[in-house]
């Protein structure tokens, strides 16, 4: 079987991850699918010039969620027990969130059809969404009897409000691009041939910045979704004090003050 997540390093600093499972829709649950995602992160964030990752799905979709073949008892996502389906959860699926959130390199997620699911959870565990005019997003596990079992409940209400998550979630429907749009879910639409393109120059305007200013960045929003006020602050301040003595900080200045394009090495 061909790699089940591709990864493409680009001299430019962006990083394109592509879901390699088309002929299944890219389901995310398998064990062989969750460890390439957390090798695919794991190598994305020990990588010094990776400056933005792009994920996006082999085929006509993103990601259908989980594989419903493996919901039967005995199945990876079904494993004959409750103790031994928790166990199966939190070794599995469950990495995923949390690597996604220790990660300190932005991800766009390009949705190029369908997330369905845990594929929508997916995408909203990225920090950007761009989605094709043909995707749809479905908060569906009610449709299976199930709920969330990947974060999406703490994802989809940061991401759209709780009336819609609630409305997504509870009644498992589906929605479009253009509603995506509307309530956030996603920040462009654009035609599907132009996704990567789009997301490719997204990642661009991030790769422009200093990079170590963008992965504080990207910690400090990520903390500012569970933390008070104050702590945040003190994790800011502590931040700070290291980005001020970075060469592409006194770059940023001095280019400023000489009203010329910075040059920025990351260091």
């Amino acid at each position: 079987m061909s790699d089940a997540v591709i990864y493409e390093a680009g001299e430019d600093g962006i990083v394109l991850l592509t879901l390699n499972r088309p002929e299944i829709r890219n389901p995310i649950s398998d064990p062989e699918m969750v460890e390439a995602l957390i090798g695919a992160l794991a190598r994305l964030e020990a990588d010094d010039t990776a400056r933005v990752a792009i994920l996006t799905g082999a085929g006509k979709g993103f990601s259908s969620g989980g594989n419903i073949r493996e919901m039967k008892p005995g199945g990876n996502l079904n494993a004959g027990t409750p103790v031994a389906t928790r166990l199966s959860y939190k070794r599995g699926i469950q990495r995923l969130p949390l690597a996604f959130a220790a990660l300190e390199v932005p991800v766009i997620a390009a949705v190029n059809g369908a997330a369905i699911g845990a594929g929508c959870d997916l995408a909203c565990m990225c920090d950007l969404r761009i989605a094709a005019e043909s995707a749809v997003f479905a908060e569906s596990f009610v449709k299976l009897g199930l709920i969330a079992g990947d974060g999406g409940s703490w994802f989809l209400p940061r991401l759209v409000g709780w009336s819609k998550a609630a409305e997504m979630a509870l009644t498992g429907d589906s929605i479009d691009a253009a509603e995506a749009l509307a309530f956030g879910l996603v920040s462009q639409v654009v035609p599907g041939e132009e996704l990567v393109a789009s997301a490719r120059a997204l990642a661009l305007r991030i790769a422009a910045n200093p990079p170590h200013a963008v992965r504080m960045t990207k910690r400090l929003l990520w903390e500012g979704r569970r933390s008070d006020l104050a702590p945040l602050l003190e994790m800011a301040a502590a931040m700070q004090a290291t980005a001020h003595t970075t060469d592409d900080h006194a770059e940023a200045v001095d280019a400023f003050l000489a009203k010329r394009a910075p040059s920025f090495r990351g260091t």
